[in-house]
């Protein structure tokens, strides 16, 4: 009788245990890889966006056309526009009537990959220039003290010097596995803020969209951050 008990609670065990390793252990890697493959998925998108650094907020609707046009109109501040078409960034500065162009090439990273984390090239590149930790754990919290909003939270460690944030910490909803907040620390120790709402995926957005012609009374400086020598 004992030795059929003992039989019993061992196959028991057995079998317990053979379900919980057959389950996939989600990694902070893992789950990075999963928001990656989640935007792989993402023909477009729209979103409302808020940009702080340090006391100031910009803020914006954000569009974003596979595989890499972006394009951000401000409201605050008023008429200000950034738009990525792939191969030029184009920054329209009304407040000083200018518009400033700069050619990107492959020897060039591109200016705009703060906000350019969120598409599958630039999830790519973190993966591969940084390492991901999670913050308390796999399990959902709020996004900030109070909120109701759940997120899982990353930490990524920069692997190499030349990246600009020293760290970031990724705010990700557990059900969309979209990004609600990316907040990047600085080498020199400021903290820059992307925040994500309202976002709406796969809604058809025109190629058109991301050609931006300047006003006609801006000035257009072409090459502001650096020359193409390609």
């Amino acid at each position: 009788m004992v030795k059929r008990v003992f039989s019993l609670f061992f196959i028991t065990a057995v079998l317990g245990l053979s379900s919980l390793t057959a389950q996939e252990i989600i990694t902070a890697e893992r789950f990075l890889e999963m928001v990656s493959e989640r935007y792989g998925a993402i023909s477009d998108y729209e979103a409302d966006v808020v940009i702080r650094s340090g006391n100031t907020d910009m803020v914006g609707r954000l569009s974003y056309l596979s595989p890499n046009l972006l394009r951000i109109d401000f409201s605050r501040p008023a008429q200000q526009v950034i738009v990525f078409s792939g191969d030029t960034l184009t920054v329209h500065l009304p407040e000083f009537r200018a518009t400033l162009t700069q050619s990107i090439s492959q020897s060039n990273r591109n200016p705009a990959a703060g906000i350019g984390m969120v598409s599958p090239q630039g999830l790519t590149l973190l993966r591969r220039n940084y390492i991901a930790t999670f913050v308390t754990g796999p399990n959902p919290v709020p996004l900030y003290p109070g909120s109701s909003e759940q997120v899982v939270q990353l930490r990524l460690t920069r692997r190499v010097i030349s990246e600009g944030f020293r760290e970031i910490i990724l705010s990700i909803d557990n059900e969309t596995r979209l990004i609600r907040r990316i907040e990047g620390r600085t080498v020199a120790e400021g903290i820059v803020r992307f925040d994500f709402t309202n976002v709406r995926t796969n809604v058809g957005i025109p190629e058109q969209r991301f050609v931006y012609v300047p006003p006609p009374t801006a000035n257009v400086i072409s090459n502001f951050l650096f020359r193409d020598v390609d």
